[in-house]
């Protein structure tokens, strides 16, 4: 479990940092806003990430008459703080469960706010995830900048709950709502799960899904075939309200752009191979080709691991 530093101590030394680095050219601070909560349906209340901005997810919290449901916490203790304050405006349930999208420290180490009894609901292969990259992804996030690697400051990873540690789909009953958490298969991560808020009919894509940007391969076991197989299926769920990871939220249609988007890529990664042209080469081109294709979307750097990862599966 998390070693959990005194509010009071945290807040000071915070202060203390931030003071001496404004005048120094860092990468935004990731810091939750309170007080921003927007409520999206009955019983889904989304803290919002709209601008896009590093490290800051999407968090949701979903509130039924027994239970309360805590999606991607944020960025370690201070911002753990900040979603545990708006889940308390929000539900006197003590008991509340956690599911992140996927393991990097945004999306799981704002759990360390969170009182003990708070139970984990993981994917076996988040679970894999982070046995395997969890140390060395909290290195790197701490090295972003010095406000990110204070932020990270004691952080770990907690435990899944072992009675809500499942292989393909776990359901759960907050009371009056239903949650079914999903693993489609290595997308973003090896571990990325969806999350369905039933009877709302909201569903939480993480990286799976998104808008205004290029999808990111972060893992060895990421598949662009398998992507686009995860796309279809979330499709199918014809979801009224889709929440991403980071940035807007939308519906169906941002699904179908990123579908859109891979299916081409495949077919010029497929037309290039067959041309004999080097996997590096392949990455230059449809980066330079797709680029051009989308300037409106953010991450043009990502394009290269996609088309490496789509080159590796043809």
């Amino acid at each position: 479990m998390f070693k959990v530093l005194s509010t009071k101590v945290f807040f000071v030394t915070f202060i203390i940092i931030t003071s001496c680095l404004q005048a120094q050219q860092l990468p935004p601070t990731p810091i939750i806003q309170e007080g921003t909560t927007v409520q999206v349906s009955p019983h889904v209340y989304v803290i919002p990430d709209s601008k896009y901005t590093p490290l800051i997810p999407n968090v949701g919290i979903i509130v039924g008459t027994k239970a309360t449901l805590v999606i991607d916490p944020g960025l370690g203790l201070r911002n753990g703080v900040t979603v545990l304050n708006e889940v308390r405006k929000l539900s006197k349930n003590e008991l509340i469960y956690m599911a992140p999208t996927h393991y990097h420290p945004e999306h799981t180490s704002g759990a360390m706010a969170f009182p003990a009894q708070t139970k984990f609901v993981y994917s076996v292969a988040l679970e894999q995830d982070i046995a395997e990259f969890g140390q060395g992804m909290l290195s790197l996030f701490r090295k972003r900048s010095p406000e990110t690697e204070f932020l990270l400051l004691n952080a770990s990873y907690p435990k899944a709950s072992k009675d809500l540690l499942f292989n393909k789909t776990q359901r759960i009953d907050l009371g009056g709502v239903h949650v079914t958490l999903t693993w489609l298969g290595p997308t973003h991560t090896k571990g990325d799960t969806s999350i369905f808020i039933e009877e709302d009919r909201v569903l939480f894509s993480g990286d799976i899904a998104m808008k205004g940007a290029f999808p990111g391969f972060f893992s060895p076991y990421a598949s662009g075939i398998n992507w686009i197989k995860s796309l279809n299926t979330l499709e199918g769920i014809n979801a009224k309200i889709i929440i991403p990871s980071h940035g807007a939220m939308g519906d169906n249609a941002m699904i179908i752009d990123w579908r859109t988007y891979f299916q081409k890529l495949q077919a010029r990664v497929g037309t290039l191979k067959a041309q004999g042209v080097s996997v590096d080469d392949v990455a230059k081109t449809t980066t330079q080709e797709f680029t051009a294709a989308y300037p409106n979307w953010a991450a043009a750097e990502r394009i290269a691991n996609a088309s490496k990862a789509f080159y590796a599966g043809l």
